[in-house]
């Protein structure tokens, strides 16, 4: 049967006219290819299919045909069993006498612009290529269930709808930092409601999959465009997760650097420490610092710290503070011989 218009339009084959124009203009409006700038090569594939669809099954002579022989007969390219055409119509006939039926579909923008009076209701007048018809739109909104009624035709009317696009919800996506050092796939169970064709809300559970990658910062905002509750005259919120850093046992971060503090003693200040760390991919450190260790000194170990969110294989570094532990009270004895080694 070719191409199955009733598919398309997400509908069955006894459909009512309100019925299926509904379908058309909740799926023309997903689908418009200026609703869809990162996809738009598919969104005009499937805005054509759409409207192709539309034209056929709304147009009764139109949709006779299709539903006896099919997209092929429709547009001509299988000779029907019988030219005489359905329910003993004339009108259909493989021949070129005057009672041939071939079917061109029109542009689907032109479908579109006559269904809702204008070519593109996303960017104000122009549009893609058409203008206003005879009709009111806001400009530069969308969504689906725009109007609670519609005229069809150049000349038609409709009743401009109060849409408006309902708040942002907001999730806190909590991650540890080894899960921002090394990256993670996080599935995340939403239940949500859903219209049909019919208005009718349903309630249905979706796994949204959020792929963490190596080096997302604490405030990193993941968006799933619209997939808040459906309601009419309202386009649905979007679901935004934000990233939310889990303290850590060992290090705190600074943009991309890393930060570990180390208690040590008087003594270790003086004479050498050794650094002893685990990173937050597993590995094991060892850092041997000679330097005499003062309270505002600093260890900076490069390229150990977290990978930088544009370019993973770099990395920032690992800086190392001292908390030196002073000792209370010194012996007489202790005080001199400190001042001996010390050389004063």
């Amino acid at each position: 049967m070719g191409v199955d218009y009733y598919k398309i339009l997400q509908v069955d084959k006894n459909v009512t006219e309100e019925d299926l124009k509904k379908a058309y203009r909740k799926l023309a409006m997903k689908w418009h290819p200026d609703k869809n700038p990162n996809n738009k090569k598919e969104a005009e594939a499937k805005f054509k299919q759409i409207a192709e669809a539309y034209e056929v099954l709304s147009d009764p002579q139109k949709r006779a045909v299709y539903d006896q022989y099919g997209e092929e007969g429709l547009k001509g390219q299988v000779p029907p069993p019988n030219a005489g055409g359905p329910g003993g119509a004339s009108f259909f006939s493989t021949g070129d006498g005057p009672t041939t039926f071939r079917f061109n579909p029109r542009s689907a923008d032109d479908i579109f612009a006559e269904f809702f009076g204008s070519s593109s209701p996303f960017g104000g007048m122009g549009g893609r290529g058409g203008g206003m018809r005879g009709s009111s739109f806001s400009s530069g909104i969308f969504g689906d269930d725009i109007f609670a009624s519609f005229g069809e035709g150049g000349g038609g009317s409709m009743n401009q709808g109060a849409l408006r696009k309902a708040p942002s919800i907001e999730i806190r996506l909590p991650c540890s930092l080894e899960e921002l050092y090394k990256g993670i796939t996080k599935k995340m169970k939403i239940s949500r409601e859903i219209a049909d064709i019919s208005g009718k809300t349903m309630q249905v559970e979706e796994i949204l999959t959020i792929n963490v990658k190596p080096g997302w910062k604490k405030g990193t905002k993941i968006t799933f465009p619209e997939k808040g509750n459906e309601q009419p005259n309202v386009i649905p919120a979007d679901i935004v997760f934000i990233v939310d850093e889990k303290p850590h046992s060992v290090f705190t971060r600074d943009g991309n650097d890393l930060i570990v503090t180390e208690n040590i003693s008087l003594a270790d200040a003086l004479t050498g420490y050794t650094v002893q760390l685990t990173t937050p991919d597993g590995r094991n450190l060892t850092i041997q610092i000679n330097n005499v260790i003062n309270p505002d000194y600093e260890e900076v170990v490069p390229r150990e710290g977290m990978p930088m969110q544009k370019d993973p294989t770099k990395r920032g570094n690992l800086r190392i503070k001292f908390n030196i532990k002073f000792p209370r009270r010194l012996t007489t004895e202790q005080k001199a011989g400190i001042k001996k080694l010390l050389g004063q």
